[in-house]
This record gives C-alpha cells, sequence and structure tokens, in this order.
C-alpha cells in the first residue's frame, strides 16, 4: 500500500518559515539578554555565587543550543515536501536531540561536583 503524497503549499511553507525566523529572533533576543545578566551575576559575585554564574551561564548555553537546534530543525521541516521527508527529518532531530541533552546532563554534573568540591 502506497502512502498518498500530500504536497505542502508554497505559501504555507513561506509563511512558516518567516514565522520560525521571527520566533528565532525574539529567542535570541531573549537569550542574549539572559546570557548578558548571567554574565552580570557572575562578574559581581563571590565565590559560591560565581559557581552558581557559572552553572547558569552553562545552563543557558545548553538552552541557547537547543532553541537553536529546534528552531533550525523547524526551519528544515517547513521546507520538507512530503510526510515521509518530515517522518525523516523529526527522527534524526529526536536522535541528535538525545544525544546532546545527554552530554549536557554530563557537562550539568561535572559543574555540580565541582560546586560541592
Amino acid at each position: 500500500m502506497q502512502t498518498p503524497n500530500f504536497e505542502i503549499p508554497a505559501e504555507m511553507r513561506d509563511f512558516a518559515e518567516k514565522s520560525v525566523d521571527q520566533a528565532r529572533t525574539a529567542v535570541g533576543t531573549m537569550m542574549a539578554n539572559a546570557i548578558k545578566a548571567a554574565e552580570q551575576v557572575q562578574t559581581n559575585s563571590q565565590t559560591f555565587q560565581s559557581t552558581l554564574g557559572a552553572a547558569v551561564a552553562k545552563g543557558l548555553d545548553h538552552a541557547q543550543t537547543n532553541a537553536n537546534a529546534t528552531f533550525d530543525f523547524a526551519q528544515k521541516l517547513v521546507r520538507t515536501k512530503d510526510l515521509r521527508e518530515a517522518f525523516e527529518l523529526q527522527s534524526d532531530f529526536v536522535r541528535s536531540q538525545f544525544a546532546a541533552l545527554q552530554a549536557q546532563a554530563k557537562d550539568i554534573g561535572s559543574l555540580a561536583q565541582n560546586a560541592a568540591r
């Protein structure tokens, strides 16, 4: 049995791509402001606060990385022409994000161990 080939109209893909770009810009601005705030906390704090600031900055860095990966995925997704391509893209994204989240958890765990010392 063959899956019907449903093509997403170009106008819909263009609209979705513009929406992704606008959302990316908004999140990028928010993340830049949050990173600036975290850097200020890190600069003006004592040893414990410095460690906390580093953890916050690392968390924000991971959040930025994950947001960028998600927006890149969304941008690729809105450009797909059929469901098969969209499902393959989603599978690849889920696999790569799972690996990234594991590495990030390990990274945060190392920060926590260093802070405990």
